[in-house]
């Protein structure tokens, strides 16, 4: 038996991984991986919360370096983690949460093309490097540095897929409208991050409605499930429409922010459905200014426009994604990077 460690079994047996093998971060990587910032590599970015490990410029492009970013990824794994620490976004509580949820980042911006971030076919999904291992950084800092480890400092019950990765760009070479960015007054040439805290997309299939209020009716009661967080509380949304539904909608003179209004008044369900079952508690009414006596009030689901995240991804296809909110109290977070 050679006595020379397996470095791919060194890391799996540390702890120091997802489950899937790393890139080994020798000096000579790591130092490649620094070349892409002209930041001091010991330049404290921010502490991982719950175990407040500080993430510097260093630490970082290791992360990076093992889930298998190239140099030129680093500044978009610098902007994200971040963005992601700001308080609003609580990070603390969704590190430690019982409910599956992740921080999705949606990457708009002429860099995001330019290194290759995906938005197209199979976005959510494997196959393509730049968002696998842009996410993958984050979540690693996040098990690393922050001590997500579920039974540790995390309580998840199921998890998510979404927490081994969740990165990708819109698809705006087929999109009919601006960005998510661009809706939000970034110029079209700002490289822009939004990051969102969500569960898994859910998807709705309708290879039949041509026409948008049928199309958007559909859409609107995926949205509107009734064990959905989004339902009983505050809580963002990111919705992504498939540019093939996209374009029936702007055919029909349907603007991007015409789309965004009519989802939020179609979703909705009343009081008396929702004490059917699910997360109905009579408190939560009130703290929503619902009325929990008042069986036939519609319920919105979103409860402020902002929370909706409405971009276009994904391949030519009858298909709309829909990821629901997580009950904690993160809000989404948006701002601009400078690649270096």
């Amino acid at each position: 038996m050679s006595a020379t460690p397996d470095e791919f079994e060194f890391f799996l047996e540390k702890h120091w991984s997802d489950g899937l093998p790393v890139v080994t971060p020798t000096e000579a990587r790591v130092a490649r991986m620094l070349a892409a910032t002209t930041r001091e590599a010991d330049e404290v970015v921010g502490l991982i919360p719950p175990a407040m490990e500080p993430a510097t410029v260093r630490t970082v492009a290791i992360h990076a370096l093992m889930a298998g970013c190239k140099p030129e990824y680093l500044p978009v794994v610098l902007g994200a983690i971040k963005l992601m620490l700001r308080e609003e976004f609580n990070l603390n509580g969704a590190q430690g949460t019982m409910h599956g949820v992740a921080p999705l980042m949606i990457v708009n911006g002429p860099y995001a093309k330019q290194i290759g971030i995906h938005g197209s076919n199979g976005c959510f999904g494997p196959g393509f490097r730049a968002n696998a291992s842009i996410g993958r950084a984050i979540r690693l800092m996040l098990l690393n540095l922050g001590g997500g480890i579920p039974g540790v400092g995390s309580a998840t019950v199921f998890s998510t897929p979404l927490r081994y990765t969740a990165c990708l760009a819109e698809n705006i070479e087929r999109s009919p409208w601006e960005t998510l960015a661009v809706s939000r007054a970034y110029s079209a040439d700002d490289n822009v991050i939004t990051c969102a805290m969500v569960e898994s997309p859910r998807l709705c299939y309708d290879d039949v409605s041509q026409e948008p209020e049928r199309l958007l009716t559909g859409i609107a009661d995926s949205m509107a499930a009734m064990s959905s967080w989004n339902m009983h509380v505050r809580s963002d949304m990111v919705v992504a429409m498939g540019p093939e539904q996209a374009t029936i909608c702007a055919r029909a003179g349907l603007k991007r922010a015409d789309v965004h209004q009519r989802l939020i008044e179609l979703a909705q369900r009343k009081v008396g459905d929702l004490k059917r079952g699910g997360n109905w508690r009579r408190e939560r009414a009130l703290k929503i200014n619902v009325d929990p006596d008042d069986d036939e009030q519609f319920v919105p689901v979103i409860k402020d426009a902002r929370d909706l995240h409405l971009i276009v991804a994904g391949g030519w296809g009858p298909l709309t994604a829909v990821c629901h909110g997580w009950g904690g109290g993160s809000r989404a977070v948006h701002g601009t990077y400078e690649p270096e």
